[in-house]
């Protein structure tokens, strides 16, 4: 699930693996493929996290609902994935965009993808370079089938909130989980229920990956003991970098629910949780 920057090297004009560049920002939808043309790993194409990592949005079903089935793996055809293909992926984060094309790989049949473990700047750090030109893509017959079972919709969740034999895991920052700050989305707080584990807390501070074993004893903390797991985050993205972390750990199983807090929201009669230091109220 992970490759180390030797590793990819070596691999750098086998033309089954492919590697993809998901840098972006929440902030700037430029930003990540500005950098992408300043210098990115050889051969490496660019995933942009709006359009190739999601689809249509209705103004109902968050801010990076899941893109169709055939469209992500038209995407991927264009880039000459296959089924025999080793697919790659990395950003500058820590894995919280790359570990989204992870989580649709998965969704739509591939089994060979893995992160570059502490990203850009781990390769840099390895002392390998950044190249500026754009790779030719080959394109392939490459036809996914989605897994239903690896989703989870929102009249699945509302029906499911705050019942037993359900833990739904928040992958947000602590401070937008309790509702204080809200950078991004309208209404601050958190759906009912849901236990915080911000995605950041699965890597050492160089941005690799924690241990497996370190990961497994963390999310034992917080699953309850045989219960179904459900991720989610801001919009489906970094729920994928904890679905990515529990999976190396083990514990697999998990599934998403896509649409997370962006569409559990944008429906004002769903319930929302706010904290304050000494008060928990819901609405």
């Amino acid at each position: 699930m992970l490759v180390s920057p030797q590793t990819l090297a070596t691999h750098a004009t086998d033309p089954d693996w492919i590697v993809f560049d998901c840098r972006h920002d929440l902030m700037n939808a430029g930003k990540g493929e500005s950098m992408y043309r300043e210098g990115h790993v050889p051969g490496a194409f660019f995933a942009n996290l709006d359009t190739d990592l999601s689809g249509e949005k209705t103004g109902l079903n968050g801010r990076h609902p899941l893109p169709s089935p055939a469209a992500f793996s038209a995407f991927l055809a264009r880039h000459g994935v296959t089924e025999r293909s080793t697919v790659v992926a990395y950003d500058d984060v820590g894995g919280q965009f790359a570990a989204r094309l992870w989580w649709l790989c998965r969704w739509v049949g591939l089994r060979n993808v893995s992160l570059l473990d502490g990203g850009v700047q781990n390769w840099v750090a390895a002392g390998h370079t950044l190249h500026t030109a754009i790779p030719q893509t080959r394109r392939s017959p490459f036809a996914g089938r989605s897994d239903a079972l690896m989703v989870v919709g929102v009249n699945e969740l509302l029906h499911r909130v705050n019942q037993s034999g359900l833990t739904l895991i928040d992958a947000r920052a602590p401070e937008r989980y309790r509702g204080e700050v809200e950078p991004i989305d309208p209404v601050a707080g958190h759906i009912p229920g849901a236990v915080n584990r911000f995605y950041k807390e699965n890597l050492n501070v160089d941005l690799t990956m924690k241990a497996p074993d370190v990961l497994r004893d963390a999310f034992a903390n917080i699953v309850e003991a045989g219960s179904e797991v459900v991720h989610q985050c801001g919009s489906g993205v970094t729920a994928c970098a904890n679905i990515f972390a529990m999976e190396y750990a083990g514990l697999t199983g998990s599934r998403l629910y896509a649409g997370s807090w962006s569409e559990w929201i944008a429906d004002p009669s769903r319930p929302v949780v706010v904290e304050t230091a000494s008060v928990v109220s819901e609405k």
